[in-house]
This record gives structure tokens, C-alpha cells and sequence, in this order.
């Protein structure tokens, strides 16, 4: 009896386990604290694709909370799949960060893509943050027309008020 209780009780415990514990990374609390707080897609001038063009298409990214989180491993994306990841980035509480598309020296609130191409398309698009798990943080989008997304960018799954 005390073997088939030891295997029930496996069995149970198994079932319990945390997602993190089942392959899954648990989501951290202070994910939750970072934001998109705004998009500026559509870069000021005439697109011709020089370096202030590029720079002046950026997405900011905000720390609500009081207590630093480690971006190293982030990730900050479009629908066509163009990536940006945070290396080495630790970004202070209620802090923001500025990602711009073209090339430029990272510092404290800012960082730069080093692309020679724009990335967030004018018409319609979505950017979306993910920890360094790939678990969804936030997104913003913009040109959609469905209930669930504001027109200027404020279709966040995280809650929050944010403008694109």
C-alpha cells in the first residue's frame, strides 16, 4: 500500500507543478512592469532612409516600477519579424528607454538598431516585447481597425495608457 500511495502521490505532484517547473518559465512580476509607452513609426520629413531619418523612428520602452529589470535578452520585434535584442541592458526603475532604428553609440536612454533600413511600417503595424523567455510583455500597434486596437497604437495586451 505504501508504494501505491508513493505513486499516487507522484502522480499528483506532477500535475501540481509550477509551469516554470514543467518547462515553462514562470512569469516574473517585474515583467509586468515594462511597457511600450510610445511609437513614433512614421519618422518626421521625407523618408530617405539618412541616419536622423532612421533615428527619428523609435519605440520607447518604460519601467513602471521601482526596481531595475535586466533587459539582456529582450526582445523587441515587428510582424515582419525584424528583431532587436537587448544586450547587456539594465533599464533603473520608473525609467525609459528609447530603441531607434538607425545606427548610433548606445547609452543610458537610448539604444540604437544599426539598421540602414526603416523597420515600422507607416500604414500598419505591431511592435511587441518579449522577456528573455520569449514570454509576451507588451505590444503596440497601429492602422488597424478592430475593436480590440486603437487606432494610434494603443492595442496593448498589458493594460496601461500608451500612445503610438
Amino acid at each position: 500500500m505504501t508504494a501505491a500511495a508513493a505513486v499516487a502521490a507522484a502522480a499528483v505532484g506532477a500535475l501540481a507543478l509550477p509551469a516554470s517547473a514543467a518547462g515553462q518559465p514562470a512569469a516574473r512580476p517585474h515583467d509586468r512592469a515594462v511597457v511600450i509607452s510610445d511609437v513614433q513609426y512614421d519618422s518626421p520629413g521625407r523618408d530617405d532612409r539618412s541616419n536622423w531619418s532612421l533615428n527619428k523612428e523609435w519605440v520607447d520602452v518604460t519601467n513602471t516600477s521601482r526596481r531595475a529589470v535586466n533587459l539582456d535578452g529582450w526582445t523587441l520585434s515587428d510582424e515582419a519579424g525584424h528583431t532587436y535584442t537587448f544586450r547587456h541592458f539594465r533599464l533603473d526603475g520608473r525609467s525609459t528607454v528609447r530603441v531607434h532604428t538607425g545606427e548610433g553609440r548606445d547609452r543610458y536612454a537610448d539604444v540604437y538598431q544599426d539598421r540602414r533600413n526603416y523597420v515600422w511600417n507607416n500604414d500598419r503595424d505591431t511592435a511587441t516585447l518579449r522577456n528573455d523567455h520569449g514570454r509576451f510583455i507588451d505590444d503596440a500597434s497601429w492602422g488597424y481597425r478592430d475593436r480590440d486596437r486603437d487606432h494610434r497604437g494603443g492595442g496593448h495586451r498589458n493594460g496601461g495608457d500608451r500612445r503610438a
